[in-house]
């Protein structure tokens, strides 16, 4: 190899070499100041992809499961005021059996209806108060709650919370009345001669029918009469009907004088007695028997009312237990679907930390590596710059 002045092939070698080597040395610098191994889509392309499709789900696992906790925080609230919605029921069938008791005055009954209906208020209240972030919980005005639960679209990405048995709203207005037929059905009875020997009612709840005739009515213990004095005799020969019973509860209703005048006869599981059934001529209890449908609710000025006040109640008591039972299950689904997405979280950290973060000691080899060869690189440009300088001896 000659000498040449104009084209130093050592010093352009060892520069191409010094600027790989810089080029390097600052990519290491920028991976060590960032802790990131992945700074630009140029580092690798294929991993930012990646690495970014497993930093979305990250992000929603992460708000996934603040969601799922406040689930948690709602049905928390919800049952916070099913669970005084049940001691107050329990209280009012309390009362309910103690009403049911023919040793109370009309004093101790009117003092009885008046804690019913102080509590009965306060049922109302419980459903108006209880919400959770504006939103009412137990009036009824949602059937239904969804909760984001997980990163993605669809509905496997979520969780429904069921309010529809968690109305106690509708609770209220079926102890204080409503539309309930609880109260049962009058009959008046003008003519004790109508009355038949045996008596046919109909009731219906939830599109069910229920239709009892009773064997032969008699006015004696021992069957000896059939025919009737009193509308009271009438009432107690139902009573002893084991399928009448069975189905229905009856009490007499009387006149400004004390006489019976008709019947008011219930169904004992809240269901709405078929009026045009039950006053017609072949009932038994006479084409002059007039039905009129009485409002639901609570009633205990009878013994009767106060039995049929505590199957109502008691058919209250089984839908907020109901309802409970259903938002213990979904609170435990929400626990489960936060540790499931806890630990998703973690694996999905994991992997988005294996592509994209630095591996700081290997990555710190690579400095050094790159360092030294840089020191030298610059150490040997200078050598091949004073390598033409022996031309100048042959220049003097």
């Amino acid at each position: 190899m000659g000498m040449q002045i104009n084209t130093n092939l050592a010093a352009n070698n060892t520069y191409r070499n010094l600027n790989a080597t810089q080029n390097d040395l600052s990519k290491s610098l920028e991976k060590l100041s960032s802790g990131l191994r992945i700074n630009r889509a140029a580092d690798d392309a294929a991993g930012l992809s990646i690495s970014e499709g497993l930093r979305s789900q990250v992000g929603g696992l992460t708000v996934a499961a603040r969601n799922a906790q406040d689930g948690i925080s709602v049905v928390q609230t919800a049952e916070g005021g099913l669970t005084e919605t049940h001691s107050i029921l329990q209280r009012m069938r309390d009362l309910a059996v103690q009403a049911g008791n023919d040793s109370n005055n009309a004093d101790s009954r009117k003092a009885i209806t008046t804690e019913v209906d102080a509590l009965q208020k306060e049922l109302s209240r419980i459903s108006a108060s209880t919400n959770f972030n504006g939103t009412n919980l137990l009036d009824g005005s949602k059937s239904s709650l969804k909760f984001q639960v997980g990163a993605n679209s669809g509905s496997d990405s979520q969780i429904t919370v069921d309010l529809s048995k968690a109305n106690v709203s509708a609770i209220a207005t079926n102890i204080s009345g409503g539309d309930l037929a609880t109260a049962g059905t009058k009959f008046a009875i003008d003519d004790l001669t109508a009355l038949g020997t045996t008596a046919s009612f109909t009731s219906s709840k939830d599109g069910v029918s229920t239709t009892v005739t009773t064997a032969t009515l008699s006015s004696t213990a021992d069957g000896s009469a059939t025919g009737f004095q009193s509308v009271d005799e009438f009432a107690t020969a139902l009573k002893s009907d084991a399928a009448f019973s069975a189905n229905f509860s009856v009490s007499v209703d009387k006149d400004a004088n004390g006489a019976g005048v008709g019947i008011t006869v219930t169904a004992l599981n809240g269901g709405t007695l078929a009026d045009g059934d039950n006053d017609d001529a072949g009932d038994g209890l006479g084409a002059g028997a007039a039905a009129t449908a009485l409002t639901g609710g609570v009633q205990f000025d009878t013994a009767e009312k106060a039995q049929a006040s505590i199957k109502l109640i008691d058919e209250q008591i089984k839908t907020v237990s109901t309802a409970r039972s259903e938002l213990g299950a979904v609170q435990n689904r929400f626990e489960h679907a936060i540790n499931v997405t806890n630990v998703a979280k973690e694996n999905l950290t994991a992997a988005e930390s294996r592509i994209r973060d630095t591996d700081m000691a290997e990555e710190m080899v690579k400095y050094t590596r790159s360092n030294i060869l840089s020191q030298a690189g610059t150490a040997m440009l200078a050598q091949a710059n004073q390598s033409t300088q022996g031309v100048l001896s042959l220049l003097r």
